[in-house]
């Protein structure tokens, strides 16, 4: 099912003015789907508050959730089909509200390895492609169909953002530069072996796969003795073991979605020029 429902996004964007290629289609999915991928995170959070008895507060604001601006619900459950936006009505929230509220999250975050920081830099850096606010609604529908609330489905759907990367490298143009085949990536993994406690840096991240196949790979029980990492080690992996610099800001934008959709709540991707950068704190180039 949700293979055919990425089908089907691909599909509504290909119509659409403002997409006119693979990369497109990578690019304008992957906002709506972060969307609903932290809908989805909100829901789990607040369910594991409210077992614990614990308040819980939410990351954004009532009106920019998912269950309001995209797909508002009536009380037996179905959606609210007056209340949802669509037409010019949702090109302009979208453009006019949404991305300036989130892409504020970059400044107001506690830290930059929270989930806040990595809201505001995606949406600082990606664009509003879809020009029809009818077919931006076929997708949000679309989208509203997947799930990412348990291991499996979370699983399924990082395997299938993997296909549409790999497809992306396949689509001519530059699409290939950010995409280095998955066996390749995994053989190099397998011969480099990272541990938890040594750290992982891809310089030229692109959509991230050496550091989600290093990510997999660490977090493996067949790779640290048949157990399976402590909580600490969790931490640690999640936090302060995968580092990745990458200049385009579309594989900035698709590497940090591959690397949370893998697992990784908070990608510690840097978007920036590795080679404009001097490994030397000491140095200063001449003018």
């Amino acid at each position: 099912m949700f293979e055919q429902t990425f089908k089907n996004i691909d599909d509504v964007l290909h119509k659409d003015a403002g997409c006119g290629s693979e990369l497109d289609y990578v690019e304008q999915s992957s906002w709506v789907l972060f969307l609903k991928y932290l809908d989805d995170l909100e829901r789990e959070r607040e369910s594991a508050a409210s077992l614990s008895g614990t308040e819980y507060k939410p990351i954004l604001s009532k009106k920019y959730r998912w269950g309001v601006w995209a797909m508002p619900r009536k009380a037996d459950g179905e959606i609210d089909h007056h209340a949802a936006l669509s037409g010019d009505d949702l090109i302009d929230f979208v453009n006019g509200k949404l991305f300036p509220y989130l892409a504020k999250f970059k400044t107001s975050a506690e830290s930059t390895d929270t989930i806040e920081y990595k809201i505001g830099e995606i949406f600082g850096e990606i664009k509003n492609k879809v020009q029809s606010g009818y077919a931006l609604r076929e997708v949000v529908n679309l989208v509203d169909e997947l799930r990412f609330q348990t291991s499996t489905q979370k699983h399924e759907m990082s395997h299938l953002y993997e296909d549409k990367i790999k497809n992306m490298g396949n689509a001519g143009r530059n699409g290939g530069e950010y995409y280095t085949p998955r066996p390749l990536i995994r053989a190099i993994v397998e011969v480099v072996n990272p541990k938890i406690g040594e750290t992982v840096y891809d310089a030229a991240a692109g959509s991230a796969g050496f550091l989600v196949e290093a990510f997999d790979h660490i977090k493996a029980p067949k790779n640290n003795g048949g157990r399976k990492l402590t909580v600490k080690q969790m931490r640690a992996l999640q936090k302060q073991t995968l580092y990745g610099k990458e200049k385009k800001s579309m594989a900035f934008i698709i590497g940090t979605m591959n690397m949370i959709l893998h697992g990784v709540e908070a990608p510690n991707i840097v978007h920036s020029n590795t080679l404009t950068e001097s490994i030397n704190p000491h140095y200063s180039p001449s003018l």
